[in-house]
């Protein structure tokens, strides 16, 4: 435990970074996939389930718990760690993603955004400044800076223009921040799928001096080999003893790849969102439970994982929980799904220290080409 925020890379092995984040409220192991608790709640889990998972910190969206519960009466609360049962580090977005997503429902000037709420209409406006004060009335340990993210493919003048605005907006979080000891904010990197874009916004952000960065406004609809080749662009110019962090990304193969380039830090919905949706992953791939072939499957998910959702349920019940839509279904596969994810990183850290990483992704590379086990005949 420190009074401050530290990262200490501790080994590297080709491009890939071991790494360890010290705060506060706690130790952030890196390469790290942080869960995503988007209102307060990692969906269909127990805070304590995600712990147990080997999560070290997890994720709040400031679009979402500005509206609802509201950041001043989450302050009044104690706070979003007091009022979830989080001791642990959060990270909270700047809310610039969502404000993507809501096109038909903002206007966006220098000054921030103004929008309408997708929950009951109500007009809102977020400034950087704002949003810095929201993520510090949630008493979020890792602030991102508010952007502009722009879906992909679009126009080179209109990816310039956004990425512009972020590093004008990314300033302003900076002094709305301050000093806060203990806590950090991060800067976003933006350009899209425009090399010379990437390269300038990344430099414009290392003359902040920030604690860490982010890559954002990838995984938007853009292929994945342009996504790696923004890695490869962008990630020279950051520097090289702060935390590096892809946001919004992504899948197992996804994530391995960029930390072979130099991601330290991984949030994604897309362990939950598609637990709750039939579909597992597994050291073997991907599973889709809801597949006729497991009806009658009494094997588990996989009988080597440490996690009971994997080993102790039969694919015959989770491919029945699923069919009849009980939530217990989505719970268990999401369950399956973040321990994996988790697992994933463990085994990415624990390479990294013994200088093999080259043959762990080698290794899991060919477990997931192997695919699922054969069906009972």
């Amino acid at each position: 435990m420190t009074e401050t925020f530290q990262f200490n890379l501790k080994a590297t092995d080709g491009g890939a970074r071991l790494g360890e984040i010290t705060m506060p409220r706690g130790t952030i192991r890196t390469p790290a996939f942080m869960p995503v608790g988007t209102v307060g709640t990692v969906k269909a889990m127990y805070l304590d389930q995600v712990r147990d998972t080997g999560a070290d910190i997890i994720l709040g969206n400031t679009y979402h718990l500005m509206l609802r519960p509201g950041a001043e009466r989450v302050a009044r609360l104690g706070g979003l760690h007091e009022l979830i049962r989080w001791k642990h580090p959060i990270l909270t977005d700047s809310g610039g993603f969502q404000v993507m997503s809501l096109s038909g429902l903002r206007k966006l000037d220098e000054k921030g955004v103004t929008f309408k709420s997708h929950v009951d209409g109500s007009l809102h406006h977020m400034s950087p400044e704002r949003s810095i004060e929201i993520q510090g009335l949630l008493g979020s340990d890792i602030q991102m800076q508010l952007d502009e993210c722009v879906a992909l493919p679009a126009e080179p003048k209109e990816i310039e223009r956004a990425m512009e605005l972020s590093l004008r907006w990314a300033e302003r979080c900076r002094v709305a921040f301050g000093d806060q000891p203990g806590k950090a904010m991060f800067g976003i990197v933006q350009g899209g799928d425009q090399p010379e874009l990437r390269i300038r916004s990344a430099e414009g952000l290392k003359q902040l001096d920030l604690k860490g960065y982010a890559v954002g406004g990838l995984a938007v609809g853009e292929p994945q080999d342009v996504m790696l080749k923004m890695l490869e662009t962008t990630l020279p110019v950051l520097p090289f003893e702060k935390p590096r962090y892809l946001m919004g990304v992504g899948t197992p193969d996804d994530m391995l790849k960029s930390v072979a380039r130099g991601i330290d830090m991984f949030d994604c919905v897309m362990p939950t969102r598609s637990g709750r949706h039939g579909l597992a992953f597994t050291r073997r791939g991907k599973v889709n439970i809801r597949n006729a072939r497991h009806a009658e499957d009494m094997r588990p998910l996989d009988e080597e994982s440490n996690c009971p959702a994997a080993r102790d349920y039969s694919r015959a019940y989770l491919h029945h929980l699923v069919r009849a839509d009980e939530a217990l279904g989505g719970m268990l596969l999401s369950w399956n799904n973040l321990n994996y994810y988790q697992d994933l990183m463990k085994g990415i850290r624990q390479a990294i220290a013994e200088g093999r990483f080259a043959d762990f992704y080698a290794e899991t590379q060919e477990m997931w080409a192997k695919g699922d086990i054969d069906p009972v005949l």
